[in-house]
């Protein structure tokens, strides 16, 4: 559970700072690769924020985004040094989420849901920060495809869903009897720079 923990706090951040064009200033990229059955979707950002002010007792933390929006966020046990950080602190907040579809033919793999979490954390000594990754791998059954629609839909572990193919190519690819596996990986690290030297 400790990604969650850390990640409430990152996502309050990257919503804040995506509110208003600061999070184009920070950077921000979107990947699209497709092959003949399979397609992978992946954004990475990059967001800065300023510390504005330290709460020590409940471990919260204000931020300023590079548009002057102000945000809060709880720093969970995982970012360990957490007594280093300071106002005028810069925090840098980076975050990736991919999602892949690959199409499975003849596995016959069982319908099934796996999770898996890493987190790390500074050394002792080192500058306060906290990376997590979290991948979620789903095996779902296609059970129908609707040519007129141009949908397929899913029977997965716990629930059914239509899913849109949008490639004209990639649905012609698609059989009822095929599984499709869909993993979605997502990863945070929040690490604390140097305050830049002041302006002349």
């Amino acid at each position: 559970m400790k990604f969650r923990i850390l990640s409430v706090a990152v996502f309050s951040a990257m919503a804040a700072l995506a509110a208003g064009p600061s999070i184009a200033q920070s950077g921000a990229a979107t990947i699209v690769k497709t092959e003949p059955g399979r397609a992978t979707i992946a954004e990475a950002v990059r967001a800065t924020a300023t510390v504005k002010a330290v709460d020590k007792a409940s471990r919260l933390v204000t931020l300023e985004g590079p548009q002057g929006n102000q945000f809060v966020v709880q720093a969970g046990d995982q970012v360990r040094n957490f007594d280093q950080i300071k106002i005028g602190d810069v925090v840098v907040v980076e975050y990736l989420e991919a999602l892949t579809l690959e199409l499975k033919r003849g596995t016959g793999q069982t319908r099934e849901r796996t999770e898996r979490e890493s987190a790390t954390r500074a050394q002792p000594g080192q500058a306060p920060g906290a990376a997590a990754g979290r991948q979620v791998t789903v095996i779902a059954d296609v059970i129908a495809v609707d040519p007129a629609k141009q949908t397929v839909r899913l029977r997965g572990p716990k629930r059914t869903v239509d899913l849109k193919v949008r490639d004209p190519e990639q649905f012609k690819l698609v059989k009822v009897g095929d599984q499709v596996e869909a993993t979605f990986t997502e990863a945070v690290a929040i690490a604390v720079e140097p305050a830049p030297a002041a302006k002349k």
